[in-house]
Order: C-alpha cells, then structure tokens, then sequence
C-alpha cells in the first residue's frame, strides 16, 4: 500500500487537517504538529504511557535534583497539557473546528514535551459556544485522565493539579484577542467563563479585570494555583503568582500590561 502524502491530501479530512496545522503554527509561530499516528516512544491518550512518564521524571530530577518530587509531578501535567490546550483553543476560535483531542500524540525533547501529531478523522463544526462544551469536555476528559496516569507512578493531588489546567486555560484566554483583535473585554470574559465551566473549573481560578489610570482596562489572571517553579529557581515567583501579597501581584501584572499594550 502507497504511503499517504499529505503534500497531496487523499480527502476531506487530510484537507482540514493540513489546514488546521498550517493555523496553529501560523496564529502562535511556536506550535508544531503533523499529520499521522503516534511515533514509538510518544506519548498517546489511553496507551501505555508509565515508561514516557517515568523517562521524563527521571530527566527532571537529574536536570533539578533540588526541586523535589512535587515539582516534578507538576512538570509532568504541565508539559503534557499545553499542546492539547493549545490545539482546542486554535481549533474552535481561529479555524472554526475540533480535531479530535483525544487522539493527540506528543514527543519529549529532553526535559520538554514538544511536537505533535494527530491522525486525519472528521472534524467537529458546531456554533462558537456549542464548540467551547465540545471542547472543554474533551480537554477535561484528557486531564483526568493524565492525572491518574501520573498517580500511578508518583503523587499529585487532584486540587491542585486542576488548578494548574485552570492556569493553562486562563492564559489561554487572555492570548484570545491576540487570535480575534476585534474581541472585546466583555466577549473575553464570557468566552473565559464558558470554558471554566465546560471543563468543571468554576472557582479554581479566573480573568479579572485592571483598571489602568490612561482608561485602558485589561485582563489579568487571577490564579489558585502555584506551578512550583520557585523550587527550582529560587526567589522567582512568576508575576501572577498566587503566593505573593496582592498588592505585589497586581503591581507586577500591571506593569506587565502596561508593557505590552505599549509595545
């Protein structure tokens, strides 16, 4: 049998998927994915994933021996959700339809998951709020279960592991007018809260909106979660980090709006 050439796509479902890839490396200039099943050593949804997970603890313990186990536990949800996020976003408010989410592979490199893959299939289409549920339950769906995959190998607790995947989707939803410039504030908002809810994350964490003194408003994280990176680099607390006073926080993430609307 001819391989499949996806230079000269066979049908429908190669066609949109070209296109959806083509679109998210476009629209975020990092995303890198390709068409097909899962290459040896992937990680894939369902599959036998304890020899990807237990590879990838043993990298981040030998690179950050004095982080401890919690941050490694962290890293492991953290780097295998990004892509999946990534790929729901993209696919329901830049190319109007979702691949399908369950079947997204994805490569290590080093101590980084980067890269992957999905096979042709069909494609949800649906109206923008309709594709959010869609979305928001496979992308719940998929974390749980990589929660239970990494239990089985070390501890992470489920509070504060879906804390992190509320992290992940907040900041996602801020990069939403950077994707639809014409959003408003108040569209952001309620897109945000549609996600949260379709993904069962109501109160783990939220957008809340910075009056700056020019008028201007913006929208800032205001998290639950902690992504432990402090333990592996001392004394740095990311910006929006939910272990500083407020007044810290919103002083640091002030300034960092008023940067990037004046860059």
């Amino acid at each position: 049998m001819a391989a499949r050439n996806f230079l000269f796509a066979l049908d429908s479902h190669d066609v949109a998927l070209t296109r959806f890839l083509e679109t998210a490396a476009r629209v975020t200039g990092f995303l890198k994915g390709a068409p097909g099943e899962a290459l040896p050593g992937w990680y894939v949804p369902g599959g036998d994933n304890a020899p990807f997970l237990r590879e990838l603890y043993a990298r981040l313990e030998a690179t950050y021996p004095a982080a401890g186990q919690p941050f490694y536990a962290v890293r492991l949800l953290t780097n295998l959700f990004w892509q999946p996020a990534y790929v729901a976003v993209i696919g329901t408010h830049v190319h109007g339809a979702l691949p399908q989410l369950l079947s997204v592979s994805q490569q290590v490199k080093g101590i980084d998951v980067s890269g992957f893959r999905l096979p042709a299939g069909p494609q949800h289409k649906a109206d923008l709020d309709s594709l959010i549920l869609r979305a928001g339950t496979d992308l719940r769906a998929f974390a749980d279960g990589l929660l239970a995959e990494i239990n089985a190998i070390t501890k992470l607790k489920r509070v504060p592991a879906l804390r992190l995947v509320t992290d992940r989707m907040l900041g996602l939803m801020l990069r939403l007018r950077d994707y639809v410039p014409e959003m408003t504030v108040e569209e952001q908002r309620r897109l945000c809260g549609l996600w949260l809810s379709a993904m069962d994350l109501v109160g783990q964490g939220d957008l809340e909106t910075l009056d700056l003194s020019d008028g201007r408003q913006v929208l800032i994280t205001a998290r639950k979660g902690c992504c432990l990176d402090y333990l592996a680099f001392p004394d740095a607390y990311c910006s929006s980090c939910p272990k500083q006073d407020d007044d810290v926080r919103l002083g640091r993430q002030r300034a960092e709006a008023l940067a990037e609307l004046d860059a």
